[in-house]
């Protein structure tokens, strides 16, 4: 098993933009890592980026090759994880001057940009999403994009008008589990992330499935309007909004279910990216308001949810200080529906002892590590590779 694999910046870019992998982070210019998935071939994909936020000293340079710039990238590895092939798509801020590697050509643009999900669908098509329910359809050799969904970021904004998800996750069986956005939630003007839902029917760029609400984090959205429905998002046949939706919502239930918990300590909550349990389980996080001077101790949930809506119970054992996930904004979990068992580290078939298992991962992670180097030779800890296929969405 590959417990490392390299998260490659394409050569092409690194050369066009006079990329200087000495330079630190704090001099403007960082990588970032978003969100692996994982196709039933044993095929990986990585969402990752790349961005310069201010001029370097050209020295006599080509002042296109200095100027700021922002990529996202989606990168394929073979089961054995060889890189073979990475898509590039600019922010198009950033791309007014430059052809070469996407700029005001790019497919996907801003939008892809600040996009944080990533999910192969049963067919194999890449679903890369982002805020505002922005869903972007990639073929599986990353030469496409095939469709785009999304919303404008305020209500009153022009903008896009067909969203369809935030995150996206599957079922063994091939449903969605999603969540979604609305306005209005906590007086905002912008869209956010509120219901959590299922698809029963695919995704696929010819057809976009209604989604079957199961959840709601907040109860009553201020101010919501008939124009605010969302005839794609429906419960009990109807679409989701004003006091139709599910009841009691998550925060609501928390309140209640916690003896030492008040409305306010749910106020402003946000909803997290849902795991599978199993085909009818899910695994829903909350977390309460994240402020600027730090969040620790804030109250946090992971509710156990139904394909049918029902709350089946909640995660505890997770002590609200000593084991905070505000502590790194370590927000993510994962789920293993085969054996039924939530995590935040992967887990072997056979159990046995998981700090033995913890200890065997990072032995092999070092060791990996140091054969990746050694091939790769990298400048910095920056990988950079100029063999695979390079595509321009």
């Amino acid at each position: 098993m590959t417990y490392a694999i390299p998260v490659p910046l394409p050569s092409a870019l690194v050369d066009h933009h006079a990329v200087d992998l000495e330079r630190n982070y704090s001099d403007g210019w960082g990588v970032r890592v978003d969100d692996v998935a994982t196709a039933p071939s044993g095929e990986m994909y990585v969402l990752h980026g790349v961005y310069r936020a201010h001029r370097v000293d050209d020295n006599g340079a080509d002042a296109a090759k200095t100027v700021n710039f922002g990529y996202s990238l989606l990168t394929r590895y073979a089961p054995d994880g060889a890189v073979l092939a990475t898509a590039v798509s600019g922010q198009s801020e950033y791309m007014r001057q430059d052809t070469t590697l996407g700029g005001p050509t790019t497919g996907l643009g801003e939008e892809l940009w600040w996009a944080k999900g990533l999910c192969v669908l049963p067919d194999g098509t890449l679903a890369v999403t982002a805020p505002n329910d922005q869903t972007h359809l990639v073929t599986a050799d990353l030469t496409a994009v095939t469709t785009h969904y999304g919303a404008s970021r305020c209500r009153h904004e022009d903008g896009p008008s067909d969203p369809f998800a935030t995150w996206i996750s599957t079922t063994p069986s091939g449903r969605l589990l999603c969540t979604t956005g609305e306005y209005g939630v906590y007086n905002y003007g912008s869209l956010i992330g509120n219901i959590v839902s299922l698809a029963d029917q695919p995704l696929a760029p010819s057809t976009k499935p209604s989604l079957r609400a199961l959840a709601s984090m907040e109860a009553e959205p201020v101010k919501h309007t008939e124009a605010d429905l969302r005839p794609g998002v429906l419960f009990h046949g109807r679409p989701v909004g004003m006091d139709h939706r599910p009841r009691p919502s998550l925060t609501e239930h928390l309140t209640a279910l916690e003896l030492t918990a008040t409305q306010y300590d749910w106020h402003d909550a946000r909803l997290g990216r849902p795991a599978v349990v199993r085909e009818d389980l899910f695994v829903v996080p909350v977390f309460g308001h994240i402020y600027r001077g730090g969040s620790r101790g804030q109250r946090f949930a992971f509710i156990l949810v139904s394909d049918e809506g029902e709350f089946v119970g909640q995660l505890g054992g997770m002590h609200l200080h000593r084991d905070s996930p505000f502590t790194g904004f370590c927000f993510e979990i994962a789920a293993d529906p085969a054996r039924e068992r939530i995590y935040r580290i992967p887990c072997p078939a056979m159990l046995g002892d998981l700090g033995q298992v913890e200890e065997d991962a990072l032995r092999s992670y070092a060791k990996e590590r140091a054969a990746l180097k050694k091939q790769w030779q990298p400048v910095n800890w920056h990988w950079v590779d100029g063999a695979a296929l390079l595509h321009r969405l």
